[in-house]
């Protein structure tokens, strides 16, 4: 259970994708530490797999989908339309708003396309702002070369 898993690091190696069969390290942010943290020490020892099923069998997504729409109604969201795949795609959004390159995201993501990364994140209007004035800022303190500019003679 624990070999791909370096808490101290706050990373996850998975060694091998169901989807496409390739393997990459994944980040954990410091409260998603906290909670594995929380969920190794209550969690069936004996088990195989770091999150199971029914009996320790592998977390299907079916069960995994079944238990985030129990929590959901449970905290009274339902009506909100979320889903697993809700969270994946505000997980990319939020960090190409805080500046995360688009090809760093589509390796976190594990897409081997970033036509892919692409559909998943959505830029949000603060982060097309951000880079709006901060380039505009560069412009106005003269630190652009012009070599870009169409007005240049042949």
């Amino acid at each position: 259970m624990g070999n791909g898993i370096n808490l101290r690091e706050r990373k996850i190696l998975i060694f091998e994708s169901a989807k496409n069969r390739t393997g990459r390290v994944v980040y954990l942010s410091e409260n998603a530490r906290i909670a594995l943290r929380k969920w190794i020490k209550i969690r069936n020892q004996k088990a195989d797999y770091l999150f199971y099923g029914h009996r320790g069998r592998p977390l299907s997504y079916e069960a995994a989908r079944s238990i985030f729409k129990k929590y959901s109604e449970k905290a009274g969201l339902s009506q909100k339309g979320y889903t697993l795949h809700c969270l994946r795609h505000t997980f990319a959004s939020e960090l190409l708003s805080a500046g995360m390159p688009i090809e760093s995201l589509q390796y976190l993501m594990g897409h081997s396309s970033i036509v892919v990364t692409r559909r998943y994140a959505r830029l949000s209007n603060i982060a097309l702002e951000n880079d709006y004035f901060s380039a505009m800022q560069k412009i106005e303190r003269g630190e652009t070369d012009g070599l870009d500019r169409n007005d240049y003679e042949i």
